[in-house]
């Protein structure tokens, strides 16, 4: 029987699931995580810079304003990375403009600027912050 759907031959790598610490140590071991998988796709270190910050600012928002980051997942299919941060906190993000007066307060604005897309999930026992970044060749 003939088909007009093009067939695919690629499938999608199974998503990476990092359970992270709840303590000041999460950024770091996501980061390290996120760029051993990366690297294992064969991208080159300039191609991380984006996402490797992105993964700190989701990390970092998780400990400070969730009730600490729980797991992080991250899944790469068709030149498209989905990075995905969950927390137990019901406190839903919020994407602020940055005064010149303040340090902090970025992190969103940060991720809004790097990545393709962005957004949040609300589920059973807290909520995703997720980027979408568009990495072909990997």
């Amino acid at each position: 029987m003939a088909t007009n759907i093009p067939q695919r031959t690629a499938v999608p790598v199974a998503p990476l699931t990092v359970l992270l610490p709840d303590d000041v140590t999460a950024p770091a071991r996501a980061r390290h995580e996120v760029r051993s998988m990366l690297l294992g796709f064969g991208l080159d270190e300039p191609q991380l810079d984006d996402v490797l910050l992105a993964t700190s600012e989701l990390v970092t928002n998780a400990f400070e304003h969730g009730e600490g980051p729980q797991r992080l997942e991250l899944a790469y299919f068709e030149g498209q990375l989905t990075l995905r941060v969950h927390d137990s906190g019901s406190m839903l993000p919020e994407l602020r403009a940055p005064s010149p007066a303040q340090a902090r307060s970025r992190g969103l604005v940060l991720v809004q600027a790097l990545a393709e897309d962005w957004g949040f999930e609300v589920c059973p026992g807290g909520k995703f912050v997720w980027a979408v970044f568009r990495i072909p060749g990997a």
